[in-house]
């Protein structure tokens, strides 16, 4: 009876080796890194991600097996933001030589890098009263729009009623032209600001009855927030909307987002008129913190708040946005898909908050800076949790793929990119 339990025992072992040489013969053996976590091999998005380290000198090309097929070794450090063009040019954020405004994030030049690491074109916006941070974009017409930081001295402020002893900073959105490195166009947020101090100084008026405008007083009456520094702002990502020709700029310190007409020209940026929504300048939109312009309605959604990502084209959910939510209040971040208005539209003290199409929260993901989300071609969300890597969720919530490249390394963000992309072909993959 033992002897044949054994042979049973035999003929099995050998009926499962025979099987599993049989599907090693067919089908290669996944083989995963050591911080590949979870890998659900038939609901993941086959594709690459694109991993930014946060302001330093790399950025890699990982497939979803945690395999590196590419990686850049760059001359300069990162101020944050790097993207992958077409063509596989890199245009990157990168800091100043000699900064002379540092906060976190800071950059000072905006670079297009060529495949081989030549520099194919530079432009430094750098002094004592500006600098160029966080994140750049390249846009349909060819020009680089980025962000900026700008010095206004106390006095000034002062002028526009805010009591400070200290300088501020304040933030602007520029374009720039890189064929001839002139700026096309200009935004800035100091000639949107609304004050109810002083009615004798410039743009006085009841913080809720002009939503379109910026309340500069509001970090300084939110002791959770960061401004003794000057940086009473914060913003940190852009995306343009083609379709629409306006900007969404997420702003850290308000818990908001931003939404600008960018058909303006540079003299209706600068006014509250004209431009495709009539409002020059003005803000067309804002979501994300209803107090931050004293509305009693609406729902205070974000607590800090990175990458406003427009969903564009073929990409499931095309025309939402996707926020990551950084999530201080409660410790817990939270990625969130939006639906936007079909028309621009800010009311006096009625609910403007989009309507939440989506969202992916887990107790384990947290993390207070940087980090974003992009849409998959599947459906899915890949999530860049900045301290720990990434996570590839399913529209259902379900956690599918999870990259542990934690430690001392932090991620800006990660993009995604198909095995047939130009980005990629161009690369050689």
């Amino acid at each position: 009876m033992k002897c044949f339990k054994y042979l049973q025992i035999l003929f099995l072992v050998s009926l499962v080796s025979c099987e599993s040489n049989t599907n090693a013969s067919n089908e290669e053996p996944l083989v995963l890194t050591d911080e590949v976590e979870v890998y659900v091999a038939d609901k993941i998005d086959n594709s690459l991600v694109f991993a930014i380290y946060n302001g330093g000198t790399e950025a890699k090309l990982l497939d979803k097996k945690g395999n590196e097929l590419y990686e850049w070794v760059l001359d300069d450090n990162l101020g944050n933001d790097l993207e992958l063009l077409p063509d596989g040019r890199l245009l990157g954020m990168f800091k100043a030589d000699i900064p002379q405004i540092t906060f976190g994030g800071f950059g000072g030049k905006i670079k297009i890098v060529n495949i081989d690491g030549t520099i194919d074109w530079e432009f430094e916006y750098s002094s004592s009263d500006y600098i160029a941070h966080h994140d750049v974009e390249m846009l349909p017409n060819g020009n680089v729009l980025f962000i900026v930081w700008e010095r206004v001295a106390a006095s000034e402020a002062q002028a526009l009623g805010i009591n400070v002893i200290t300088d501020l900073y304040t933030e602007a959105l520029i374009e720039v032209n890189p064929s001839t490195n002139q700026i096309e166009w200009e935004w800035h947020s100091i000639d949107h600001l609304v004050q109810d101090v002083d009615p004798n100084l410039p743009n006085y008026g009841q913080i809720d009855e002009n939503p379109q405008l910026i309340d500069h007083s509001y970090v300084f009456n939110n002791n959770d927030l960061v401004g003794d520094d000057g940086d009473i702002m914060h913003a940190n990502g852009i995306d343009y909307d083609a379709v629409k020709d306006v900007i969404y700029l997420s702003v850290n310190f308000y818990g908001e987002v931003w939404v600008i007409d960018h058909s303006t020209t540079k003299a209706e940026a600068a006014s509250h008129a004209g431009g495709n929504y009539g409002k020059g300048g003005d803000l067309i939109y804002r979501f994300g913190n209803p107090g931050a312009y004293n509305n009693t309605q609406g729902d205070r959604m974000f607590y800090k708040v990175h990458f406003p990502n427009l969903l564009e084209g073929n990409e499931p959910g095309s025309g939402n946005v996707l926020v990551f939510m950084n999530g201080t209040n409660a410790n817990q971040s939270t990625v969130y898909e939006l639906k936007m208005p079909s028309n621009f539209n800010l009311q006096t003290n009625q609910n403007n908050e989009p309507e939440v199409v989506w969202s992916f929260t887990d107790p384990d993901m947290y993390v207070a800076i940087i980090s974003g989300a992009v849409r998959l071609d599947n459906g899915n969300t890949l999530i860049c949790e900045g301290d720990f890597g990434f996570w590839e969720v399913t529209p259902q919530n379900e956690v599918v793929w999870k990259y542990n490249g934690g430690g001392e390394q932090k991620y800006w963000r990660a993009y995604n990119y198909s095995f047939g992309d130009s980005a990629i072909t161009s690369l050689g993959l």
